[in-house]
């Protein structure tokens, strides 16, 4: 699978808007860059009318790259730098060396295509929200799973099972890889929505965006045991209030929640 790189220039507050308004549009990837914006998506998936459109009301305009697979480790391994959260966990590739400092959890990833290095701010955050809990013994679900760093981080904070799924078929294999790398033991599958899932479950994990949020917030409330916690992320600050509306309805209060970006991560616990 090849993958498009477009590259838009744009200012830091308005490249967090963009990347929410990508996603919904199939874009899976961001890098950050100073004055500039890169995003990807498969090939297959790529519309110019959809991105013309969504970029047209702010009088921007982009460059397009075509990524071929062969070349996408060699890109990511030019722009990943390792990540630390305080002195709770540190994330790095193979080819970095080990972290100097003294962590609590250390995840070793090759992120492929597949999003989440730790380095965008909704998983920054969640890994955050993750330090709060006792996950020792829990029962986990990762929605969305990505690269696999949540629920690794679970399974080395000691729960009993970490299941985890994912829409697209490479990140489920990447994420595979990554437990495998972590030598901690995940249950990864492919699937789009929650239907066949029965739980009950003491921990989701949820980084996903706030359309995906909305549409299976009711699934979600429905997998976790009373008193369970769910996390969220991928959404924008403007969205707090939908969200929690949402998590309202279907039975979920906030407990916390963190910023970073105008980005949010919220916990929320189920009644």
């Amino acid at each position: 699978m090849s993958h498009i790189a477009i590259t838009i220039a744009c200012a830091p507050e308005l490249a967090d808007v963009l990347v929410a308004q990508l996603t919904e549009i199939s874009y899976e990837g961001f890098e950050e860059r100073p004055g500039t914006l890169v995003a990807y998506i498969p090939t297959t998936d790529f519309d110019a009318a959809a991105l013309d459109n969504l970029l047209q009301p702010y009088g921007i305009t982009y460059t397009k790259e075509e990524i071929k697979q062969e070349n996408w480790n060699a890109l990511w391994e030019s722009n990943f730098e390792p990540v630390v959260v305080g002195s709770f966990c540190g994330i790095r590739a193979g080819f970095h060396a080990p972290f100097t400092q003294t962590l609590e959890h250390e995840i070793v990833i090759t992120p492929k295509m597949a999003f989440g290095t730790g380095h965008h701010a909704t998983t920054f955050s969640m890994i955050q929200l993750m330090q709060q809990l006792d996950i020792a013994g829990k029962k986990v679900f990762d929605f969305g799973t990505g690269t696999g760093i949540l629920a690794i981080l679970a399974q080395k904070m000691g729960a009993a099972q970490t299941d985890a799924i994912d829409i697209d078929d490479w990140s489920v294999e990447n994420s595979k890889e990554n437990a495998a790398g972590n030598q901690v033991e995940v249950n990864i599958w492919q699937a789009d929505s929650l239907d066949d899932l029965e739980g009950p479950y003491d921990i989701i994990l949820a980084n996903i965006n706030r359309n995906i949020l909305l549409q299976f917030m009711t699934s979600m409330r429905r997998l976790l045991n009373p008193g369970g916690q769910l996390l969220l992320s991928g959404i924008m600050t403007q969205d707090e209030k939908i969200i929690l509306e949402s998590a309202a309805k279907a039975g979920l209060q906030r407990l916390e929640q963190v910023e970073k970006d105008n980005w949010l991560a919220i916990r929320l616990v189920a009644e």
